[in-house]
């Protein structure tokens, strides 16, 4: 059972103009800075290792077979991919009564084709949101900014690095980073805890040495720094900022967002032809078919696939597994 995490403030320079919209955050000009700035080429390079790496550990497709799949393979995925369909419904269900009000009276063909294309633009989401952890740690170690760069393969926190201060007691500062692509994905109510797990992370860490920071970098969302408080103005996390896309790229890569947004692009465009987007996805006919027995034989629809009862839905979404 890890430690909780310590509430006190860590030990380095703090923005102490309280009317800065930065009050209390890290004073980031006692930090060594960008000697140079990456070319290009290498960090296309980056990203195309930030795809592959991405697609390999969050495919984009849901149906990931190879071209020379037989038939009989082909059709066992479908059957499994069907079956996967039917858990979604279940499992993702916002409001069970409002989705057995809304799909009593549809065919199944209608449902599945719109939870095939919603589990599609999840896959997309989680995609884009490794590809982009995984190129914020690749261009932070090339930059020679930092002392060190290195991933933690944690839940909490995707790397840290260690960076020197220029003319300061303490000679480095460790950072904590969570790479998160939209702020909401740590809004609400969420944030606390997730602030928590992530300076509880850096606080026992065995192998650091000085005063660490946590940060929650926001890969797409415009904006500089903040820290995070409670509606009473006290900080949800002493030690934690929330560094947003303007603030997040310069840092650890020198380049804008917009300008790794728009490199991002040449590699795109480079590299394959235009996609549709998750909301346009074929859906193959296996997997309809799969989803309509699964529906079936769990009482969902009749014989004509049509969902019969909003009662026997909400019945199966609230069912425990």
């Amino acid at each position: 059972m890890p430690k909780s995490s310590s509430s006190t403030p860590q030990h380095y320079p703090r923005i102490q103009d309280r009317s800065s919209a930065e009050f209390g955050c890290l004073d980031d000009t006692t930090l060594v800075q960008h000697s140079h700035k990456l070319a290009p080429e290498l960090v296309k390079q980056f990203i195309r290792r930030a795809i592959d790496d991405a697609n390999r550990k969050s495919s984009r497709a849901l149906l990931d077979m190879p071209l020379e799949a037989t038939d009989e393979q082909l059709n066992q995925r479908y059957g499994r991919e069907g079956r996967k369909l039917l858990e979604y419904f279940k499992q993702y269900a916002v409001d069970p009564a409002a989705t057995a009000y809304q799909v009593q009276g549809q065919h199944y063909r209608e449902v599945g084709v719109d939870l095939f294309r919603r589990r599609m633009l999840q896959k997309e989401r989680m995609n884009a949101g490794w590809r982009y952890q995984y190129l914020t740690l690749y261009c932070a170690r090339e930059s020679k900014r930092f002392r060190s760069v290195s991933d933690l393969g944690s839940q909490e926190g995707d790397f840290n690095a260690v960076i020197e201060f220029v003319n300061y007691t303490e000679r480095h500062l460790n950072l904590f980073v969570s790479v998160k692509n939209r702020r909401n994905t740590i809004g609400g109510q969420d944030f606390p805890k997730a602030a928590r797990a992530l300076e509880s992370l850096a606080a026992n860490d065995k192998n650091r040495r000085g005063p660490y920071l946590c940060v929650f970098g926001i890969a797409m969302d415009r904006g500089g720094r903040q820290i995070r408080r409670d509606s009473q103005g006290r900080e949800h996390s002493l030690n934690t900022e929330v560094w947003l896309s303007d603030y997040f790229w310069p840092f650890f890569t020198n380049y804008s967002y917009e300008e790794i947004m728009l490199l991002v692009l040449e590699v795109l465009e480079g590299e394959s032809q235009n996609e549709n987007l998750p909301t346009q996805a074929d859906v193959p006919e296996g997997v309809l078919q799969s989803f309509g027995q699964a529906c079936f034989a769990a009482n969902l629809t009749d014989d004509t696939g049509i969902f019969i009862s909003a009662r026997q839905i909400i019945r199966f979404i609230c069912a425990r597994n």
